[in-house]
């Protein structure tokens, strides 16, 4: 962190004081009305104090509803409140870019969902901003505070599965399988849509924090669904041309080979599974739940030549509190972690610099489809050191 950075934290810590909660403003009121308000809710260390919507009457109608002081339909206004500190963006990816570099430039804390932005470089742009403001900015890849995750990740790294052979990802959804689901800009290439965006940018985040760095990867996109309606155009069929299903091998640097088969159309998908095959042993983390993406994960692990066993997840990583939408413990998590970093005036991860490498691989993923060929993935400390 640079020194602005420390500074930063510092002034927060002597203005007011490490018991006092942190000042939030959201911004993004779909996933930021189901998770983040009620997370920062949920947070001791948080308040919010404001809520944007590009409507005036939605976001006083929001802060109403969960009694926020300040409503705002300008970025710009909602930065300028004195008690606004840090600010969590979850709108849809192609407002990402724009809407950060104001919350940045303010000097304001950042908390950003995925997918990062809609190319690489809008992302490095945003590190680089947060790196000269000073600025703590962390990114939702949630899956990386999820017990089972985390357990996961402790018997990689103790070395269980040994010398690795193969690595297989399954991650086979049925969110949008009905053709009926409202065409919007989920379905929209350009806005940052589909499949690769939603739920590829957490596997490229996790494969790197579980398995370490890709050399290169080759991927293929599809769109089984072309058409959907558009409620607001009475019901009028639109072209989707964002992606809903994405295959994907990969060679990681220490030539591990990676096989991803990612979809959202998959109508009784297996789920969520990552599967590890070394010499010493296999390890499968896996959930078939596919009404929640974050309940349901257990480990299976089997020395080699014995048969899979089920492990039990320590209550020393187990959630606190669990809820009923299981996003919300993680994210909480999240919180926690972001919030930690402001007050040391540290940088914490996941931070923008992760955020950059998902949406790297995401490009190299989109160049790959385009070209029918495998793509090398550049160095990325000299990718992320341009500016």
């Amino acid at each position: 962190m640079t020194d602005s950075g420390i500074n930063v934290a510092a002034d927060y810590a002597s203005q007011t004081g490490e018991n006092k909660p942190l000042g939030v403003a959201i911004v993004g009121t779909g996933f930021g009305q189901k998770i983040h308000i009620p997370g920062f809710q949920a947070h001791p260390g948080t308040e919010i104090v404001a809520v944007y919507h590009r409507d005036i009457e939605k976001a006083s109608e929001l802060a109403d509803a969960y009694k926020i002081p300040n409503a705002c339909d300008e970025i710009t206004e909602l930065v300028n409140l004195p008690e606004v500190l840090a600010v969590s963006i979850s709108t849809p990816p192609f407002l990402h870019d724009e809407m950060a570099k104001i919350v940045l430039e303010s000097g304001k804390h950042l908390l950003l969902e995925k997918p990062t932005t809609l190319s690489a470089q809008e992302a490095r742009s945003l590190y680089h901003l947060a790196q000269t403001k000073g600025a703590i900015a962390t990114m939702d890849f949630e899956f990386r505070f999820v017990p089972a995750w985390q357990r996961f990740k402790e018997l990689l790294d103790e070395g269980y599965c040994g010398e690795k052979r193969l690595i297989k990802i399954d991650w086979l959804a049925s969110s949008r399988a009905a053709a009926d689901r409202p065409w919007n800009w989920y379905s929209q290439k350009d806005k940052g849509g589909g499949a690769l965006g939603a739920i590829g940018s957490h596997a490229f985040d996790y494969i790197s924090w579980l398995f370490g760095p890709v050399k290169r990867l080759s991927g293929h996109l599809s769109t089984s669904i072309t058409e959907r309606p558009d409620p607001a155009d009475g019901g009028k069929l639109k072209l989707v041309d964002a992606d809903d299903s994405c295959l994907l091998m990969l060679e990681l640097t220490d030539g591990t080979p990676v096989n991803v088969c990612l979809s959202s159309t998959t109508y009784q998908g297996r789920g969520h599974f990552v599967e590890v095959y070394g010499d010493r042993g296999t390890l499968i983390l896996g959930s078939s739940n596919q009404k929640d993406y974050v309940h349901g994960f257990t480990i299976q692990c089997a020395p080699a030549g014995e048969d899979l066993r089920h492990m039990e997840i320590p209550d020393r990583l187990q959630f606190p509190q669990t809820y009923s939408d299981g996003r919300l413990a993680p994210f909480i998590r999240v919180v926690d972690n972001w919030v930690q970093g402001i007050h040391r005036g540290q940088t914490v991860v996941p931070s923008l610099k992760e955020g950059v490498y998902s949406q790297l691989l995401m490009d190299l993923t989109l160049e790959s489809h385009a070209t029918g060929t495998w793509v090398t993935v550049p160095n990325f400390e000299q990718f992320l050191a341009n500016s």
